[in-house]
């Protein structure tokens, strides 16, 4: 059973836990205008929330095929973390399958994450309304340590090399998933396709059990889907 004081959470400076989800989300956001750089944060965010769960063998991804997807059902108790504990009940619901719930989960969960960063002090919130009207929320940094942190094990792993840990690996993963893996961390000396190379290996390696690979491929095919989408609805509109 995986100690979830271990290798299923990190701290931050001021002593709380960090989830996956919380770290890809720092890494999405631009640091200075506090938007998002990836249009598929939902499915992401959500990828990140399974992957966290299924390190923590709280929930199990079943055996699957081409023709029938591998369903997610819960194995063990609730954490106590509020985000974690309202992700197991929703997969508890029903059975769903890992692409299906990677979705699910990542409804409302960037400003969910978001306002907890700022309760933080990682973040700051600004709210403005776009043409008088519409709302828009905001999240610049103000405390950048963590951040840098988590893209220094990343680059470690990425261009110098070095094993990741599990959470690390998680994160290289699902950077990958959304195209942002080169962007995240400088590489001179390596190409965007050779990052590109080194985060596919590290999804493909031997960090992680079964279940949590396959958190991570649904992840994958769920932004993968999400992008066939988009693209379907730019050419019908065009």
């Amino acid at each position: 059973m995986c100690a979830w004081s271990c290798c299923c959470k990190a701290t931050h400076g001021y002593g709380e836990s960090v989830l996956i989800a919380e770290d890809l989300l720092l890494l999405l956001l631009d640091d200075k205008r506090g938007t998002a750089q990836s249009t598929f944060m939902q499915p992401a965010l959500g990828g990140a929330l399974l992957v966290e769960l299924a390190l923590a063998e709280v929930v199990d991804v079943g055996p699957g095929s081409y023709w029938r997807p591998a369903k997610v059902s819960v194995v063990a108790g609730a954490p106590a973390d509020a985000v974690l504990a309202a992700a197991v009940a929703t997969v508890a619901e029903k059975p769903r399958t890992a692409q299906k719930l990677v979705d699910r989960l990542g409804r409302g969960l960037q400003k969910n994450l978001a306002d907890r960063l700022v309760d933080r002090g990682i973040l700051e919130r600004h709210d403005t309304r776009v043409l008088g009207i519409f709302p828009r929320h905001r999240w610049p940094t103000v405390d950048a340590t963590h951040e840098e942190q988590v893209r220094r094990q990343l680059a470690a792993a990425l261009v110098g090399g070095q094993d990741p840990d599990p959470r690390t690996a998680a994160l290289a993963a699902l950077l990958l998933a959304v195209d942002r893996v080169h962007k995240t961390v400088p590489h001179e000396g390596l190409s965007s396709r050779q990052v590109k190379r080194r985060a596919t290996e590290i999804a493909e390696g031997d960090w992680a059990a079964k279940g949590v690979k396959d958190a991570v491929r649904a992840s994958q095919a769920a932004v993968m889907a999400a992008v066939a989408a988009s693209s379907t609805a730019a050419t019908a509109g065009s």
